[in-house]
Parts: C-alpha cells; sequence; structure tokens
C-alpha cells in the first residue's frame, strides 16, 4: 500500500521537477532586447557617418558585438571583478552589498552581477526583494546559453550613460566625438562609471562626482596592474566631458535613404557599412558647398552630387543637397537625389544607343533639323536655331532638341517608354501616352539615383563583353547600392537590352563636348580624363543637370531650386558641369578608355555625305567598322541620278533635251526644307542646277512648306494690348532669289524673295495658304487656326 502511495508522490515531483525546468528555462525571451535603436551609417573603412536619434528619443545604437578591452577590463574592474568566473550571480558581492546596506542604514550597492544588470535592463523592473530574487534565477539561465563575450556586449550595447545616451556606442560618440575603439583610458573610465548612477553623474553637471569616481577607478585599474603608474596618472590628468557633442553628418541624406528604406522594411533601428568613401565623400560635400556659395547669388540654392563604382554599381559619395539645416530656406533638408524631377535632355543618349542597337540609324546618319509640328507639339532647339540636316552623333553631342525629337518619332515613344523601365527607371509612373514626344526633352519625371544607375549599367555592359565572350549579363542592370554586398546575379544570355557597340559608339558621341571653359582645348592636355558626359536642362531653367561616366566611375549633379523655382541662367553646362569636373578631378586620374567591342562589328559601306548605308549613287563611299545591327540601316535616299544637259548647268527631262545628249551624274540633294538652312551652315553643299525653263519643273522638286504643314493646327496668342497675334509661315525654294506669291483663301497677301517668310493674320478656321513661284509651280497647304480656349 505505501509503494502505491509512494509512486503518486514521485511522478508528482517529477512533473512539478519538469514545469520548473521548463519555466526556467523559458523564463527569458528569446530576443531580450525589442527597444528601437538608432540609424547608423558607417563608411567603407568603418568611420561614422552619421546617426538618427531612435523613434523612442533615445541616443541608442544598434547591438555591437565588438566590446573593447578597455572598456571590459575597466566595467569588470568596477562592477563585477569575478564576472569570468561566476555563473551570473555571485554570493560574495552579494553578501558585502547587505552588509554595506545594513552598516549604512540605507542601499548603497546591489551586489548585482554585470549579467544580473542584463537582465534588468531588458526587464526594466523596480529593485525589489521579488525582482532581485527574480533576476538571479534569470542570471543563471542567461549564462547557460550566452558566452561571457555576448553577455558583455549586450550589457555594452544597453547599459545607460545619462540623459538620452544608451550603449557604450552612442557614448562614446556623444560625449568624446570618437568610436569606443579609439578612447583612451581615461576616457574609458569615465564612462564606465556612468551606468552606475546615470541619473546622478551627467556630463556638465556634477563634474567632480564624476572626476572623483573616474579616478577611483583609473586607481584601482592600476592597482590591479592592468595599467601602469604612468598610464594612470596621465589619465587622470584628462578632463571629463562637460557636455554631449553632435555626432559627425557626413551623409546626412544618405542616412534618410538608409533610414526609410528599413522602415519600409518594417524595421525600427539599424546600421550598415556602406560603399562611401570617407574622403571622396568630404571632398565632394566640399565641392558641393563652394559651388552653392557661387550660385545662390542667382538664387540657386541647391546642389546634389553622386558618385558610383562602375563594376559593382556601389555608391562612392552621396551628397543629396547642401547642408545648411539652420537654414529653412535652403530647405537642404530634401533628398535631391532621390526626388523626381524634370531629366532635361538626359534621355537622348539612351535614346541613341537604342536607335543603333535596332538598326535604324548608323552613328552620323543625317537626322533633320528643321522647324517642325507634330500633332500641335513645337519643338525648338536651345538656341533656336536649324541646322537643315545634322548627323546624329552631333545632334547628341550638341543636345539638338528637334533631331531628338524626329529620332522619337521614327523608334515610338511607347518603346522608349518601355525601354527606360527595364533599365529601372521607376519614376516613370504614367503610361507612354501621358508623355508621348515631350518624354525625350525632359518632359517625365526623373531621379539621379535611377539616371546614373542607367549610365552605369550601360559602362558595365561594356567593360564585361570581352570577359563574357560575346554574351550579356541581364544581372549587369541593376540599380545602384549604397551597402558593400556584392551584386552577385549572373544570368548569361546571347543579346541584351542595349548591345555592347550601340553603347560604345553612344559613348564616343558623349565624348566630343565641350568641356566648360577648356575652350575645346581639352583634348590636348594627356592629364585630362576622357569622359562621356551629357548634360541636361528643364523647360522653364528649373533644372540643370550633368552626368558623366568613364570605365571605372560615373559622377552626376544635379542643380537647382528643390522648390522648382526657374532661374535666368540655370543651364546644365553653366552650373551643373563645372561641379561634374571638379568632381572627376578628385578621382584616380585613368586615361584608358572602353574597349572596342569589335565581335559586334562589321565592315558596313556608308555614304559620307549622309551617313547612311551607300545606296546605288552615293559618291563617296567610305568603308567603316560599325554595328552588326547597321546591316539593315536604311540606305542612303539623298543620292539621286541628276540628269543635267551638255554645260551642266540646268536640269533637264525627257521634254526638253533627248536623252542622248543628258548628262547622267549623282548627286546629294536634300528635301528644300532641310536644304534651305542645311546650306547655310554647309560651304561645300552644292543645291541642285535649277530646271531648264522649257522642262517645266515641279512644285514638289522646287518648293516646299516648311511651316505651317498640311494639315496643321495652330493656335495664335493673344498681344500684350489684347489683339490676335499673327501666324509666322515659311518656306523654302531650291532656286535662289525667285520670287515667290502667296495667297490665303484665294486673296492675294503678298510677295516674297530670296527669304521666303510671311506674317498672316487669318480669322480662326480652316484656311487654304497657296504658294505660286514665278516659273508657275504651285503648292498647297490646309492648316486650321484654333479659337481661343481650345
Amino acid at each position: 500500500m505505501k509503494s502505491i502511495l509512494k509512486k503518486p508522490k514521485r511522478v508528482a515531483y517529477i512533473v512539478i521537477g519538469f514545469i520548473l525546468l521548463l519555466l526556467f528555462w523559458f523564463c527569458i525571451p528569446k530576443k531580450l532586447f525589442n527597444t528601437p535603436t538608432s540609424f547608423v551609417i558607417d563608411d567603407s573603412k568603418g568611420q561614422l557617418l552619421g546617426a538618427a536619434i531612435a523613434s523612442d528619443g533615445q541616443w541608442r545604437f544598434p547591438y555591437n558585438d565588438s566590446v573593447p578591452d578597455k572598456f571590459k577590463a575597466c566595467i569588470m574592474a568596477f562592477e563585477d571583478k569575478r564576472f569570468e568566473h561566476h555563473p551570473g550571480f555571485d554570493p560574495l558581492a552579494f553578501g558585502r552589498a547587505i552588509r554595506q546596506n545594513i552598516s549604512a542604514g540605507h542601499v548603497v550597492s546591489g551586489g548585482s552581477t554585470l549579467t544580473m544588470q542584463v537582465i534588468r535592463l531588458s526587464t526594466r523592473q523596480n529593485r525589489t526583494f521579488w525582482q532581485k530574487s527574480l533576476e538571479i534565477i534569470k542570471a543563471l539561465r542567461l549564462e547557460l546559453t550566452y558566452s561571457k563575450a555576448e553577455i558583455l556586449a549586450l550589457y555594452s550595447s544597453n547599459a545607460p550613460f545619462g540623459s538620452n545616451v544608451v550603449g557604450l556606442d552612442a557614448a562614446s560618440w556623444r560625449y568624446f566625438g570618437r568610436g569606443p575603439a579609439q578612447l583612451s583610458w581615461g576616457e574609458m573610465a569615465a564612462l564606465a562609471v556612468l551606468p552606475n548612477s546615470p541619473s546622478l553623474v551627467h556630463p556638465g553637471k556634477n563634474r567632480l562626482i564624476l572626476l572623483r569616481k573616474r579616478n577611483k577607478l583609473i586607481d584601482k585599474l592600476a592597482q590591479q596592474k592592468t595599467i601602469d603608474a604612468t598610464t594612470a596618472m596621465l589619465a587622470k590628468l584628462e578632463p571629463v566631458p562637460e557636455k554631449p557633442v553632435p555626432l559627425p553628418r557626413l551623409a546626412p541624406h544618405l542616412l534618410q535613404r538608409f533610414r526609410n528604406d528599413n522602415i519600409a522594411n518594417g524595421q525600427n533601428g539599424g546600421r550598415v557599412k556602406t560603399s562611401i568613401n570617407g574622403v571622396l565623400q568630404q571632398n565632394v560635400t566640399d565641392i558641393i558647398e563652394r559651388h552653392h556659395q557661387l550660385l545662390k547669388g542667382n538664387n540657386i540654392r541647391n546642389v546634389a552630387a553622386i558618385v558610383l563604382d562602375v563594376e559593382t554599381g556601389q555608391t562612392l559619395a552621396y551628397v543629396g543637397n547642401v547642408n545648411h539645416p539652420e537654414n529653412p530656406d535652403m530647405e537642404s533638408d530634401v533628398d535631391v537625389i532621390a526626388a523626381p524631377r524634370s531629366p532635361g535632355s538626359t534621355l537622348k543618349p539612351i535614346l541613341y544607343a537604342a536607335m543603333l542597337h535596332d538598326g535604324l540609324i548608323l552613328p552620323n546618319s543625317l537626322i533633320p533639323d528643321i522647324p517642325t509640328q507634330i500633332a500641335g507639339y513645337h519643338p525648338q532647339n536651345f538656341d533656336l536655331g536649324y541646322d537643315g540636316a545634322v548627323p546624329a552623333s552631333k545632334a547628341l553631342s550638341r543636345s539638338l532638341n528637334i533631331p531628338a525629337v524626329k529620332m522619337l518619332v521614327q523608334y515610338k515613344y511607347e518603346r522608349l517608354h518601355s525601354l527606360l523601365r527595364k533599365m529601372g527607371m521607376t519614376t516613370l509612373t504614367q503610361p507612354a501616352d501621358h508623355y508621348g514626344l515631350s518624354l525625350i526633352l525632359g518632359g517625365s519625371e526623373n531621379n539621379l539615383w535611377e539616371l546614373t544607375g542607367a549610365y552605369a549599367d550601360m559602362a558595365r555592359v561594356l567593360n564585361h563583353f570581352q570577359s563574357y565572350k560575346g554574351q550579356y549579363n541581364a544581372g549587369d542592370y541593376h540599380l545602384p547600392v549604397y551597402t558593400t554586398t556584392p551584386q552577385t546575379k549572373r544570368q548569361l544570355e546571347k543579346g541584351g537590352l542595349l548591345d555592347a557597340v550601340s553603347i560604345y559608339y553612344t559613348f564616343q558621341a558623349m565624348e566630343e563636348v565641350m568641356r566648360p571653359g577648356d575652350e575645346l582645348l581639352w583634348q590636348q592636355f594627356s592629364s585630362t580624363q576622357r569622359i562621356a558626359w551629357k548634360t541636361g536642362t528643364s523647360f522653364g531653367f528649373r533644372d540643370g543637370w550633368a552626368i558623366g561616366v568613364t570605365p571605372r566611375y560615373l559622377v552626376g549633379v544635379w542643380v537647382g531650386n528643390t522648390n522648382g523655382e526657374g532661374r535666368p541662367g540655370l543651364i546644365g553646362v553653366n552650373t551643373a558641369a563645372p561641379v561634374l569636373f571638379e568632381i572627376f578631378r578628385q578621382l584616380p586620374v585613368a586615361r584608358q578608355w572602353f574597349n572596342v567591342p569589335s565581335g559586334e562589328m562589321a565592315r558596313i559601306a556608308v555614304c559620307r555625305e549622309s551617313g547612311y548605308r551607300a545606296g546605288e549613287y552615293c559618291q563617296p563611299v567610305d568603308t567603316l567598322w560599325l554595328p552588326k545591327s547597321g546591316l539593315k540601316a536604311p540606305v542612303c535616299s539623298f543620292h539621286q541620278l541628276v540628269h543635267l544637259d551638255a554645260t551642266r548647268k540646268w536640269q533637264v527631262n525627257s521634254v526638253c533635251e533627248a536623252p542622248g545628249n543628258m548628262v547622267h551624274q549623282p548627286w546629294f540633294v536634300l528635301p528644300p526644307s532641310m536644304e534651305y538652312y542645311y546650306k547655310s551652315k554647309s560651304y561645300n553643299y552644292r543645291a541642285l542646277p535649277p530646271f531648264r525653263s522649257d522642262c517645266g519643273a515641279t512644285a514638289q522638286r522646287t518648293m516646299e512648306m516648311i511651316y505651317p504643314k498640311d494639315g496643321a493646327k495652330v493656335y495664335v496668342p493673344l498681344e500684350a494690348d489684347g489683339s490676335r497675334g499673327r501666324v509666322i509661315c515659311n518656306a523654302a525654294h531650291r532656286q535662289p532669289g525667285i520670287k515667290i506669291f502667296w495667297n490665303i483663301d484665294d486673296q492675294y497677301v503678298g510677295q516674297t524673295a530670296g527669304y521666303h517668310q510671311m506674317a498672316l493674320n487669318p480669322a480662326p478656321g480652316k484656311h487654304i495658304l497657296t504658294l505660286v513661284d514665278a516659273d508657275g509651280s504651285r503648292l498647297q497647304t490646309r492648316f486650321e487656326i484654333l479659337e481661343k480656349g481650345k
């Protein structure tokens, strides 16, 4: 009977013991500390760039598993000299504390070990006998699964150091302006005594108490032979901190970006070792400030710049704006690198590369540059002039707007919109139709982060062409990064978004741009880096851009006002480009250029005058190494076989001349509207001889309307006095000096000779403009004048 009774008791004891064991094992949470921390960023060498206060108002850096030996020696000597030997609870220290408290009549010592203090810091409970007992139990449990180094790291990361400073890292920077590893013995001893009485001992207050406690700890370190007498004497001569010092603000906008990225991922604090080069970051910041001082005289208040490593896409310098938090008018808290702005002309090189890639043009194919109106859209060049026709590469290097629009008409804005999205431009939030043809002239929204990333992608593709043996890695297209985490994605395929040869010719065209202040002489200096660069200016002079790329580095600069205010003279080449080249002077000089991707080239016969594939009548012809895609480029349509009379002064046809008497000669012929402007810029252009009077030339061959085009809809704004303005009509004629008679709706309005321009004032509605030249050739154009408000 007794054995039966004893058995349930034994089972009960086992169950109770098991429950107690479970309670003991799970008496501490898996994660001891859940308090928010500061957001902290370091440069590539581990130096602090900046920190943001935690969401609870505390300066609390994230957990750091590295504890300096000096702090370990100081805190053990001051708080827990048997830390490395006890199991979490020190009976000797606890007994000594009880005796001291009884003798003093009040609490003068708690007898808590560092392990127990970690438990108290994590629970934030009041100091009662019951809580002290629980601390002992939890401390014993903590020692079972945490190493001594981990416990000490938990303590140093979460101990209070006075005011709103928590943790050794934050305290070191707040009180001494350096990291813990750089502190002296005197400085470390001053910090080690703070957690014991953070509310009483505060730098700037009770400094004598802090000084006495610190010196007492230094003496103890000397007695323990941790430091020698000379070191102790010198340490005690060091002053204690008077007040907190500001933390570094070397990259405040990158810190802001890091904070936003982490909050978006549900994190409430964190620390990251960035790819930033600390020295370069400071130099770029100084350059930005110098140019800001010059630009603010024109009320241009904001400047931003970024430097990328092409190979990795890592950010080497990130200056999102000027740094003037004391002046709210500067709005220097705005990170312009991340802000969507009008990109101006900075997308033109991508369009040029895309058209080369698709074989729509060759590098020097002639593109029309004449007055243009497309569905009411009337683009203009920056200088308001026209070249008639210009090689595509020159149109890019000169950043001409009309040729860019003409190219986009051919390429289609829907395709360009899709390409830009594939290259990582997420700021294009609207469908392609929303932007239309204005997409190529800055009618979209882009930011410096994604634009520079796209150019770095192109350079990376070109750099990797040979190492990938003619294949393409889809992973080469990625946004910039600001961490040191390597981009390991590699997915080789036969083709890419843009082929290497098209990118190469694009960078070649971009290299030919004149640099500010160098007056075209910069190429003569061997020390000058070869840089492919592009500027941009948004409508209304609101944004100035400059982006430059070499095989190793990419620099992007934005200048303007964060509130969108435009300013006269806010032009990319005048404001952003000088900043860009000064930044490049801070980078290692390298004269090497991109390798020629000859594996994707083919020998193509090219018409020298038109830049298109040579046709039957092209003379002279050059055979060039060009992108293989150029094999499907259009054949030159500007060279024609012209029939002349024996004197070669007149064109003739079968009406007026027997074929056997004709001289057949190839001739470079532009349409009249292109020829009108082209011949004034190209002295070697030979206009077609006129037809002999007995041959009956047609208007289509001799005369062309430049503006308005047939079917155009024209809105005429009111003048300052309220009267309706005039429509300026232009026409071109192959025969110099010939007279043209102008008629609108069968009513004669005037005549022109040589320079064919007429100012008309037709009423709202549809009209027919008829031109008749002195030879009787006729040309008609139908257009509509829109009413006010349409």
